[in-house]
């Protein structure tokens, strides 16, 4: 039997909920803020290692929308392929960090 209109809005509403938590939790994790950035050896390395981390919502393959240079962090714009969320995750270079 299908679920009543409420059901299904009640149901949507907690998906939204959940999918706030997780965006977050993966803002505490390493790349999440500028305060955490993921360390790496060389420039070349932030785009393979960003689209190495499955989407924080539903777990899909990200694709890489823009590589940034801000200040002394790389910052690699990701947008999921599945659910469309976008988000941006840190990066340090180790040279700049041993300085």
């Amino acid at each position: 039997m299908a679920r009543s209109r409420k059901e299904r809005r009640a149901a949507d509403r907690e998906a939204v909920k959940d999918a706030k938590r997780r965006l977050k939790l993966a803002d505490l994790e390493p790349g999440g803020s500028p305060e955490r950035p993921i360390v790496v050896a060389t420039p070349h390395l932030v785009e393979p290692t960003a689209k190495a981390k499955p989407c924080p919502v539903c777990g899909g393959a990200v694709r890489v929308l823009e590589h940034l240079a801000e200040g002394a962090l790389r910052v690699a714009v990701v947008r999921c392929s599945v659910c469309a969320i976008e988000r941006r995750v840190h990066f340090a270079l180790e040279s700049a960090t041993l300085n």
